[in-house]
């Protein structure tokens, strides 16, 4: 069985709610359909119900939640709960942006009302991060969103990469938070402790060059930040992957070289370039990108995204809260 079977597996069993407030995009009606019938998740879809309904009915399923986001009742509550979070609002703009899928859907979530939400088959990823921001919030102590994607190579082995589609060129302080959400995040769907490695062309201290020194800065911070988790580099990738590597070109290996299952990549070109190049030589399945990093699961997709594409990404997002 596969990474994502035994995910899908686990969260079938939780009950959990996930909304899907672009309730206007054919596949995103399709996948609430799938995660119905297939019972992974509880989906919630949000639009104008007449309309839901007239899509549901060609998958043949009339029995998913829908909210009405014209409910003026519900509008109300998820405004007050918005304005309560952001005092300097007032109370016309907060009824505005709530009437916002994806305020409305994300309001949802910070509420407590469902347990995540997947959105970006009709909104850009910095639609859904900036929605996020402003309703879920960060994670405690974190300042900035990132992603990740699961890695699932031929043999079966998993890691976890971050971050390849959200953060260019992030400094220290973001690639610290990119590593502890990332870490979170592994030790969430993977019930297992995260053996973080930070990526350089430089193995501690090999070369020099203000690139390496930002990648070692982070590494101190993360470790600051969670002293509980494992963190260490700068490596080059040989060194994270290879215990044989590790043991020649470090006096002191520790825990992390040769053994890593998440990789922290120093910019988005490493990490974007990364993660397909081990897809396609490597024949490695890749899961993501998946958000993290707020307060609350959300999660973005591909504009470009199957039905079955949305159901993986609801049940890992599902997994996370």
């Amino acid at each position: 069985m596969g990474i994502l079977d035994q995910l899908i597996q686990r969260v079938s069993s939780k009950n959990k709610r996930v909304i899907l407030p672009e309730s206007t995009d054919e596949r995103i009606v399709h996948a609430a359909s799938l995660l119905k019938e297939r019972k992974v998740a509880h989906p919630v879809l949000v639009g104008i119900p007449e309309e839901i309904q007239k899509s549901l009915s060609e998958f043949g399923i009339s029995d998913i939640e829908i909210l009405d986001i014209n409910d003026s009742t519900l509008v109300g509550e998820l405004a007050q709960l918005y304005k309560m979070q952001r005092p300097n609002v007032s109370e016309k703009v907060a009824l505005r942006l709530v009437k916002k899928p994806l305020i409305f859907g994300g309001m949802m979530v910070a509420s407590g009302r469902v347990d995540a939400m997947v959105a970006g088959a009709a909104h850009t990823t910095a639609d859904v991060i900036q929605a996020a921001a402003l309703t879920a919030g960060y994670q405690k102590g974190l300042s900035s969103s990132s992603s990740f994607f699961i890695m699932e190579m031929p043999d079966g082995r998993i890691y976890f990469y971050a971050d390849c589609a959200v953060n260019i060129s992030p400094g220290s302080e973001a690639l610290a938070d990119i590593a502890i959400a990332t870490a979170s995040s592994y030790r969430k769907l993977m019930g297992d402790e995260p053996l973080v490695a930070f990526l350089s062309f430089s193995s501690k201290g090999s070369a020099s060059h203000p690139d390496v020194d930002k990648v070692s800065r982070a590494v101190e911070i993360a470790r600051e930040k969670d002293p509980q988790t494992s963190y260490d580099g700068e490596f080059q990738a040989d060194t994270a992957l290879s215990e044989t590597v590790a043991r020649k070109k470090l006096k002191e290996p520790g825990n992390v070289a040769g053994r890593a299952n998440v990789l922290i990549f120093p910019d988005l070109d490493a990490g974007n370039i990364a993660y397909k190049i081990t897809q396609y030589l490597a024949g490695a399945r890749a899961y993501g990108p998946v958000l993290q990093g707020f307060a609350k699961p959300v999660s973005d997709l591909s504009r470009g995204a199957k039905p079955e594409d949305i159901v993986a990404v609801a049940a890992i997002t599902c997994l996370l809260s």
